[in-house]
């Protein structure tokens, strides 16, 4: 369905609903969707949406993902505290991954790094090229007082 803009116009449109309907999730019913903070262009991380999380992210402007591990809805920074407000969201030309452009608060990492991408390949090492803003096992005691 997005394929139908690759000719338009700038300020051309299709019907949000019609894409949505057509957007070509995997197996399990999700899509991936990179994170990007808005006024940086910095990578901060990416995720799985479904249906239901692009719906909430779209009406309540706090990003929601699917969590594989939990089965369950997402709402980034809920138990940490560390939220991801959209400002944009966009679809690459297949409409296979998505991109939102957030204002994240705080570290995007449950490592406590602002990034989820701070391991560079340097020849035949990973090197870590960024450190904890917040420590990890600190990270989500913020919001939650003497939550363990």
């Amino acid at each position: 369905m997005i394929e139908q803009n690759e000719n338009r116009d700038v300020g051309e449109a299709l019907p949000w609903a019609d894409v949505l309907t057509g957007l070509p999730f995997n197996e399990q019913g999700l899509v991936p969707a990179i994170a990007q903070q808005y006024d940086t262009g910095e990578v901060l991380m990416m995720a799985w949406m479904n249906r239901d999380a692009i719906l909430e992210t779209l009406q309540h402007g706090h990003v929601c993902y699917w969590s594989r591990s939990r089965a369950k809805l997402w709402r980034k920074g809920e138990s940490s505290g560390q939220i991801q407000m959209l400002k944009e969201f966009y679809l690459d030309c297949d409409g296979d991954t998505l991109l939102l452009k957030v204002d994240q608060q705080g570290p995007a990492c449950h490592t406590g790094r602002r990034s989820c991408f701070y391991n560079r390949v340097s020849g035949d090492r990973v090197e870590v090229v960024s450190a904890p803003l917040i420590a990890p096992d600190q990270l989500y005691k913020q919001s939650h007082g003497a939550e363990s």
